[in-house]
């Protein structure tokens, strides 16, 4: 049954999509507390532990939003192919 084939690869397509859009809105989040400043004096270390720490949570997120990009990527593929296969046959036969 083709709807249920075209349902279930768009609704895997949104799946992919909302979970990249979530995952650069939680990377955007972090890397607005970001600062991009040198601390030289003990004075700020609190703030550089602080800065250590959304750091280290950058480099965890942003494996998993290029995973999210590739996924997505690849449902986008697979729906463009789907739909060209399909007119192919239709107009084809």
């Amino acid at each position: 049954m083709p709807t249920g084939i075209v349902l279930t690869m768009w609704i895997i397509w949104a799946t992919c999509a909302l979970a990249t859009i979530v995952l650069f809105g939680y990377r955007s989040s972090l890397s607005r507390d970001e600062d991009s400043q040198i601390f030289l004096d003990e004075a700020f270390a609190h703030e550089n532990a602080k800065q250590g720490m959304i750091i280290s949570k950058l480099n965890r997120v942003q494996p998993l939003v290029h995973a999210g990009l590739a996924a997505t990527g690849a449902m986008s593929v697979v729906v463009v192919a789907y739909y060209l296969y399909h007119s192919y046959v239709t107009l084809f036969g």
